[in-house]
C-alpha cells in the first residue's frame, strides 16, 4: 500500500511511502490486535517515515556518487599509465633505430652521442674513457633491459632493484600455497 505525504520542510516536494499490506488473520491466526493496527495514530508518523525514505535515497545516492568518483579516479589513473606506456615505448624504438656498429647485449650500458651532421649513435665508451677527446656531444647513457627496454644511467639502480624484488617474488611463488580468500599480509608492512 503506497502513500503519498508531503514533507514539512519541502511542501512542494512529495514522497512515496509504501507500508506493509495488513492482513488480519495471516495464515488464518491473528498476530496482533486489529484495533492497534488500524488505529489513527500519530500523523507525523507517516511524515517520519517518508524522511527516512528521502534520507535512504540521498544516502543511496551518496554512495553511488564515491564509488563513480573512485572509478573516475581509477580511469584517470590508467589513462595516465597508458599514455606513459606509449611515451616509453616511443623512447625505446628511437633508440634501438640510433646507429651503432656493436651488437647491442641486454644488461649492458650504452653511450648515446650526437654527430654535427645529426646522426646519433652509441658507443661502448663513456666521456669519462673519452676525456678531453671525446668526439661528439654526449646526449644520455642507458642499459639495454632484458625486455629490450632502456633505462636511463640516472635510473639504473631503481629499476635493478625492482626487478630483484620481482625475481625475489617469483622465485618464492612456488613455495605460496593456493589463495583460499583474500589475503593483504604483506601490504600493510
Amino acid at each position: 500500500m503506497d502513500s503519498t505525504v508531503s514533507l514539512p520542510d519541502q511542501p512542494t516536494r512529495s514522497t512515496t511511502v509504501t507500508l506493509v499490506e495488513s492482513s488480519s488473520n495471516p495464515s488464518g491466526v491473528q498476530l496482533v490486535s486489529t484495533y492497534q493496527t488500524h488505529r489513527a495514530g500519530d500523523p507525523m508518523d507517516l511524515v517520519m517515515l517518508a524522511q527516512q525514505v528521502q534520507k535512504g535515497d540521498e544516502f543511496v545516492r551518496a554512495n553511488a556518487c564515491n564509488k563513480l568518483t573512485v572509478i573516475a579516479d581509477q580511469i584517470r589513473y590508467l589513462q595516465e599509465q597508458a599514455r606513459k606506456v606509449l611515451e616509453d615505448a616511443k623512447n625505446d624504438a628511437d633508440l634501438h633505430h640510433a646507429a651503432c656498429n656493436v651488437v647491442k647485449k641486454p644488461g649492458n650500458i650504452y653511450y648515446l652521442y650526437l654527430r654535427e651532421s645529426g646522426q646519433r649513435y652509441f658507443s661502448i665508451l663513456s666521456p669519462k674513457e673519452w676525456g678531453s677527446s671525446c668526439p661528439h656531444k654526449f646526449l644520455g647513457g642507458y642499459k639495454l633491459q632484458y625486455d629490450m627496454s632502456w633505462t636511463p644511467l640516472d635510473e639504473v639502480e631503481k629499476r635493478d632493484s625492482e626487478i630483484h624484488i620481482m625475481e625475489k617474488l617469483l622465485n618464492q611463488q612456488t613455495a605460496l600455497p593456493p589463495p583460499t580468500e583474500p589475503n593483504f599480509e604483506g601490504l600493510l608492512k
